[in-house]
């Protein structure tokens, strides 16, 4: 007598279509999120040691593509002006348009409109400005400051020119949100800007993207490792008939 193939039971189908559902539902959130990522990032190499130690030399940075009218003080931005040598720079925005900025004020820090600002950004024990200075920002610019304050050339360098160092918003490239690599991740807004007015910018959706690749990948590999899991560690197949190992079969007598 032959014998049929075993059909799978109930649960064999539903673990199967669930793990298709899952490598599916993986691989839409792991490329959308990749595919949304590109669309709103744009990564950089932080050429210079002048923003450390928020950003070190060599640093792989992401930086959000925003338009610069919605840039805040606090912000590290990508720009790139003329002025400056026509090439991408990274710096931190500590004025905006209407804004004086001064420095030192009492005890020894920057001040914005008068208002001291705290940074605890800098290095711990440096001087905030080897140099006293006052400049006022023009409307539809940018103030920036390095971190490293001793060796950054930023709008210190350029008091003289016609900006009194300050660039204009259409100059910015992106907004830092997060350092890819050595992986410190996301940026953190300063609060010391948050008083002033306008307060500070809120993260890009830099964490969200990067959860849905990260949860994409794990419905992947787990929707993928069913099959093979579910065969191992199954019910043991049944012994082969006479008929399936190619032997005779048995005949019963009456």
């Amino acid at each position: 007598m032959s014998v049929e193939p075993r059909k799978k039971d109930g649960h064999g189908r539903l673990g199967s279509v669930l793990s298709g559902l899952a490598v599916a539902v993986g691989c839409v959130l792991f490329l959308g999120g990749f595919v949304v990522g590109a669309v709103l990032y744009q990564p950089f190499s932080v050429p210079t040691d002048s923003m450390t130690p928020t950003l070190d030399v060599g640093s792989k940075v992401l930086a959000e593509r925003v338009d610069g009218a919605d840039v805040k003080r606090g912000d590290v931005v990508v720009f790139q002006d003329p002025l400056w040598g026509d090439v991408p720079m990274v710096k931190r925005v500590v004025g905006v348009g209407g804004d004086t900025v001064a420095c030192c004020g009492a005890g020894g820090r920057l001040t914005i409109n008068g208002t001291p600002v705290d940074e605890p950004y800098l290095q711990a024990g440096k001087m905030v400005s080897r140099e006293n200075f006052t400049a006022s920002v023009p409307e539809g610019s940018l103030f920036l400051l390095g971190d490293e304050r001793h060796t950054s050339m930023d709008s210190r360098a350029h008091l003289q020119e016609a900006g009194h160092g300050a660039v204009p918003r259409s100059a910015v490239v992106g907004r830092v949100d997060a350092v890819a690599w050595p992986a410190k991740g996301v940026l953190e807004r300063p609060a010391g800007f948050a008083e002033l007015p306008g307060g500070i910018s809120r993260p890009g959706p830099i964490v969200p993207l990067f959860s849905a690749m990260a949860a994409g990948c794990v419905l992947i590999l787990v929707g993928a490792a069913y099959g093979p899991l579910a065969r191992r560690l199954g019910p043991g197949r049944r012994k082969p008939t006479a008929a399936a190992a190619g032997k005779p079969e048995d005949k019963v007598s009456a």
